[in-house]
């Protein structure tokens, strides 16, 4: 039973890994880095997930602000900001 229940774990923990790669033509995540450290108050980056739909950037300001932004894979442009 154990091992059956090991196996499970691992094999979603793997699909869970096997996501879309980033479209052609989309932003090097170097270049998306540089852009969210060049923000105002910028602080230092906490976490950068890729999903379809793109780039989900959380990082934190200097007086602590926790700020999330979903960034366009290929023009790099925040996706969530009005």
């Amino acid at each position: 039973m154990a091992v059956a229940a090991a196996a499970l774990l691992a094999f979603s923990t793997l699909a869970a890994l096997a996501k879309e790669p980033p479209p052609s033509g989309a932003k090097k995540l170097s270049e998306l880095v540089a852009l969210v450290e060049q923000r105002a108050d910028f602080a230092y980056i906490a976490d950068v997930e890729w999903s379809d739909k793109g780039y989900d950037v959380t990082y934190f300001t200097k007086d602590g602000a926790k700020v999330e932004i979903k960034y366009d894979p290929v023009t790099a442009t925040p996706m969530n900001l009005q």
